[in-house]
């Protein structure tokens, strides 16, 4: 099968080491790819925001299947283009997309079929959601309507901090994101990612994990898109996961189909494990970032065969096996990181991999025959262990390998799960 992966993030490097390991893979090519995923693929030179561009080349060269790894071209309809070509994408419609391009649409979707999640309202002027505010109390969440990579969410323990984000999303901080916006209740309780492949009509359920999102450590400071994540996440028991399948995967997916929106790719519900048991605070519709690299490392079934039942209506088929062993990811981010930071600074040492531990590559690039940092989000140092502990402790035992002056990273990522263990 020759496949296309579209994307150039740590997630895209983790589905293409898994993909690169399929025997039933003829060849791999990646846009715009990163200089990880230049160790597995074919890196080819295409505007993947121009939808009839990435068509004509998936003809040019004979593409049987496309793998849609990050948000925005689902959301910008890149799926309908091919599948319209008669080209097999996993990935959902731009319709379906809607379950991450709108938080209001998810809310709205929540209510009409009762899928457990915080009460809300939407709002398009600021006036009346920070009356709305003040109404309600704090702690309280302002959320983006629309796509803001991962840094739309504001988590408002004041009254103060709640009226700053929503004159931020309403002064354009966002852009076209912030223009509209979702005010929700706080929910008390542990967050955790879960996974499922979804084709429509059968979903498959996949592992859970648990990100920080947080910059600092303690879970202090500014949201980021994700400083690390470990798989499993133990809050995420087996009753808690037959809990998500029928109280949320499975009513998003009738709900979906019934309104005319099916949905085939991979649901990312982000939940809260409340008193009251699972309770969704959104959705996303692509893999994690970065819980994709924890996902991969601990997947033992051959990945590409999944995504195609998933893009072709046949995962009812399917099963998937899984390493009992624990993964755990730290992401390593340029200084100033999520606020401004210095591009293309040097990256002189990698630590050496294993069967146990992987690098993969996020924000970098090679200039001048040097590995540099290009974004705010760098590299995803992963490791394998018996428990969360120890595959943390590999994890931080690879990092001291990592030269990059201008480099940081989170010390305490798997804090929680760690914290289980030695309890």
């Amino acid at each position: 099968m020759k496949v296309l992966l579209i994307g150039s993030g740590g997630r895209e490097h983790a589905l293409a080491w898994k993909i690169a390991q399929s025997p039933k893979l003829t060849a791999l090519y990646a846009a715009p790819g990163n200089p990880g995923i230049a160790e597995e693929a074919t890196i080819v030179v295409l505007d993947v925001d121009n939808q009839q561009s990435v068509v004509d080349f998936c003809q040019r060269t004979a593409i049987d299947f496309v793998v849609v790894g990050p948000e925005a071209p689902l959301v910008a309809g890149l799926a309908d283009a091919l599948r319209a070509a008669g080209i097999a994408v996993f990935g959902p419609s731009a319709a379906a997309a809607q379950l991450e391009g709108s938080k209001g649409f998810t809310k709205d979707l929540c209510a009409k079929y009762g899928i457990p999640t915080g009460a809300y309202k939407r709002f398009t002027e600021a006036a009346a959601a920070k009356a709305y505010v003040r109404e309600q109390g704090a702690p309280i969440v302002i959320k983006a309507d629309g796509l803001a990579a991962g840094k739309g969410v504001t988590v408002a323990m004041t009254l103060e901090e709640a009226l700053a984000a929503i004159d931020e999303c309403f002064a354009g901080a966002f852009g076209s994101a912030g223009a509209e916006v979702v005010v929700e209740a706080y929910l008390d309780g542990e967050e955790a990612s879960f996974f499922c492949l979804c084709d429509g009509k059968n979903a498959l359920p996949l592992a859970s994990a648990q990100d920080h999102k947080r910059v600092g450590d303690g879970d202090t400071g500014p949201n980021t898109g994700g400083m690390g994540a470990y798989s499993p996440a133990p809050v995420m028991t087996p009753e808690m996961v037959e809990r998500t399948m029928k109280e949320i995967i499975e009513p998003t997916m009738r709900g979906m189909a019934e309104s005319g929106y099916p949905f085939a790719g991979v649901f990312f519900a982000g939940l809260m494990i409340t008193r009251n048991g699972p309770e969704l605070i959104e959705y996303n519709v692509r893999f994690g970032d970065p819980e994709c690299q924890v996902l991969m490392m601990r997947m033992k079934s051959d990945l590409l065969p999944l995504l195609y039942a998933a893009a072709t209506g046949t995962l009812g088929e399917m099963s998937i096996e899984w390493r009992d062993d624990a993964a755990l990811t730290v992401v390593m981010a340029s200084r100033g990181y999520p606020g401004a930071y210095d591009k293309n600074t040097p990256i002189t040492a990698l630590p050496g991999e294993s069967a146990t531990t992987k690098v993969f590559h996020a924000g970098t690039a090679v200039k001048d025959d040097q590995l540099v940092a290009t974004g705010g989000r760098v590299l995803n140092v992963t490791a394998m262990g018996e428990s969360v502990s120890k595959a943390k402790d590999a994890a931080y035992e690879a990092l001291r390998s990592v030269s990059w002056e201008n480099g940081f990273y989170r010390r305490d990522i798997g804090w929680r799960a760690v914290a289980r263990e030695t309890a």
